[in-house]
């Protein structure tokens, strides 16, 4: 594997920010990301420069500059060129797609006159120039075909384990501002390779707004669930008892804990969050049971409701332990789309409030398109032959058979 080299030195960095702190920052992003090149190309050609090896592949031809947008400032990166076959870089597919999609919506804000001058200053401060509406027509075009296509692909072979969940962000809509859901469909598919499979915005989370989310994933493929994982969110529920009723639900056992703890008095939720956490760690169901009847005699007293809770919702939280221990932490939870949606919050600062809805799909579905890309590169959850090995077994049929429990309490 290549080495990344950073050549600006202590002394200049110190030097950099004690003049000009974006200046410094810009500086090391340039570098940094000039270092990336490098290392691609040399991986790329199987040779450091001026390396003499039997595995080269190709030679390099020189270079050539490109400037990226970001959000400090412009920078000028130095892209190899390689003489025979050309040089690819992830680089500006994975950095600029998001980088774009918040310039679009934050020029968006300028020309649509809902901005104040301080987002006018930001969107010349990141384009180096003043956007006109023809230019800012043109961009969120672009970006919004590539959403679309990526929003829209085909859901192609099966996947067997599903989380979704939704999150919320400011919209100005006919001169208020209103907050509307984002929701998120992340699934591993039978390879075990991790994926961002569906995501759209709607004005709340509703029955009806999570059946049309679900009937969405099936018109595009979605097939071959073994399980689906979310909060207790009875929209959600409603959805996946209506389209696909052979599968069934897990609570998320991260929301059911709080859920559970929030009704307890708050001198008894540190001693509680442990005992459930205990609960949730046993290696069997009958174990898991015996911990939860101990919980109960334990705090019945004490927190009621909360006691009424878990008794209520434990089934439903324990689906996963019809999967072989090592795969149960993966599905557990819905903490994977938690995460996706700390990260979209953090990139939504710079706007605070959405000019529209649409943009909120061009901004959340750029960072999502980023995101997959990272994810397939992450190493797999398991191998084809487990999940080969798992359709063989007693699972399917015993996950099928609590799925039919829960339609039946759902009726």
């Amino acid at each position: 594997m290549a080495q990344l080299n950073i050549t600006l030195n202590q002394e200049e960095i110190l030097q950099l920010l004690c003049n000009d702190r974006d200046e410094a920052f810009r500086q090391l992003l340039q570098d940094s990301l000039n270092s990336v090149l490098k290392a691609e190309s040399a991986e790329q050609l199987k040779a450091a420069p001026y390396e003499r090896s039997d595995e080269r592949t190709d030679s390099r031809n020189g270079s050539r500059d490109r400037d990226l947008t970001t959000r400090i400032g412009r920078i000028t990166l130095h892209v190899p060129r390689h003489r025979n076959v050309p040089f690819k870089t992830m680089i500006f597919d994975n950095y600029s797609r998001s980088e774009a999609a918040l310039i679009a919506s934050m020029a968006e804000m300028v020309v649509n006159g809902v901005s104040t001058r301080k987002v006018a200053k930001v969107v010349e401060t990141l384009c180096g120039e003043t956007y006109t509406k023809s230019t800012v027509s043109d961009l969120c075009k672009e970006l919004d075909e590539k959403v679309e296509e990526f929003r829209s692909r085909p859901l192609e072979g099966r996947y067997p384990f599903l989380e979704v969940d939704a999150t919320y962000f400011k919209v100005r809509e006919k001169h208020r501002i209103i907050s509307k859901a984002f929701m998120i469909a992340y699934g591993v598919n039978e390879y075990g390779t991790r994926e961002i499979l569906g995501f759209d915005v709607c004005h709340a989370e509703t029955k009806e707004t999570w059946n049309a989310f679900f009937r969405g994933l099936k018109k595009r493929g979605l097939t071959g669930l073994l399980m689906i994982t979310s909060d207790a969110h009875e929209g959600i529920i409603n959805a996946v008892t209506n389209q696909y009723p052979g599968v069934p639900w897990q609570r998320c056992q991260f929301h059911f804990i709080r859920n559970i703890t929030d009704k307890a008095p708050k001198k008894y939720q540190a001693g509680l969050s442990t005992e459930l956490h205990e609960m949730f760690n046993s290696k069997t169901i009958e174990a898991a049971r015996r911990k939860r009847n101990s919980i109960i005699e334990d705090y019945r007293d004490v927190a009621e409701a909360a006691m009424e809770c878990l008794d209520e919702g434990f089934e439903d939280a324990m689906t996963v332990m019809t999967l072989p221990n090592g795969m149960r932490r993966f599905f557990r939870t819905s903490n994977h789309i938690e995460r996706l949606n700390g990260e979209l919050k953090r990139r939504s600062k710079a706007l605070g409030v959405f000019p529209n809805s649409r943009s909120i799909l061009r901004l959340m579905g750029a960072v999502l398109m980023e995101r997959n890309d990272v994810l397939q590169l992450q190493k797999a959850i398991f191998e084809h032959k487990t999940y080969e090995s798992l359709l063989a077994s007693e699972v399917p049929r015993k996950l099928m058979a609590i799925a039919g429990q829960q339609q039946r309490q759902a009726a």
